[in-house]
């Protein structure tokens, strides 16, 4: 079973969230929160596999409780749930170590399906929120980043590179070990040492620091 956190301000929003799970087998709610400072507190306490964390909420926001959340609870996975428009909030919250970005205007089965994809470790982004990652990467990817991400790819081996390439893909251990013929446990291996050495926290970095890094489906920095 998944037991998850909801943190929103508004009841009615709660309210929909849990009943959108509650439909799914597999997942519980086992915590509300109004805020950033109760939902840092509860998942102390709860200690759940996934929150879902509403970026603008009073006394404290939803990126600085997920900033919180990876220090006092580093085994949640933290989904941000927020309105259209703001670009800013995607990149930073994935910076800092979310799991995914889900608009509140998603379909439930894209809030299901992420909050399952958090939960088994994979990154999860709303087709609306990869647009803006996108859209961010080609217009404020500065030359000194990008080099700084290359730098840290040369370090990894062929291999290494050709697995972060689908990492960045958004790809589950699972799908990247169908996708060239490996284990799941071998796949986990490799991206245990290519967070090592990219000195990433988790998989949303490592897929960040391959998109500055150019990198695409055969491990290789693209062309520039």
């Amino acid at each position: 079973m998944i037991r998850v956190l909801v943190a929103d301000d508004e009841p009615l929003i709660r309210a929909g969230i849990r009943a959108i799970l509650a439909s799914a087998e597999d997942v519980e709610v086992v915590a509300e929160a109004v805020d950033g400072r109760e939902a840092v507190e509860l998942a102390r306490c709860h200690r759940p596999d996934v929150a879902l964390l509403d970026i603008q909420m009073p006394r404290v926001d939803g990126l600085t409780a997920l900033a919180e959340l990876s220090r006092v609870a580093p085994g949640v996975r933290a989904l941000i749930l927020t309105t259209f428009g703001q670009r800013d909030n995607v990149l930073q919250a994935l910076r800092q170590g979310g799991a995914g970005f889900l608009l509140k205007d998603s379909a439930p089965g894209e809030l299901i399906a992420a909050v399952r994809a958090a939960a088994s470790g994979a990154a999860f982004l709303s087709p609306e929120a990869t647009r803006h990652v996108a859209d961010s990467l080609v217009d404020g990817v500065s030359t000194r980043r990008s080099e700084d991400a290359r730098r840290r790819i040369a370090e990894l081996s062929e291999r290494e590179r050709e697995v972060l390439a689908l990492l960045g893909e958004g790809l589950s251990n699972a799908d990247t070990g169908r996708r060239i013929h490996m284990s799941e446990a071998t796949v986990k291996t490799y991206v245990s040492r290519i967070l090592a050495k990219l000195g990433c926290e988790n998989r949303v970095q490592a897929a960040l620091v391959a998109r500055d890094a150019g990198v695409h489906g055969t491990g290789e920095p693209m062309t520039r």
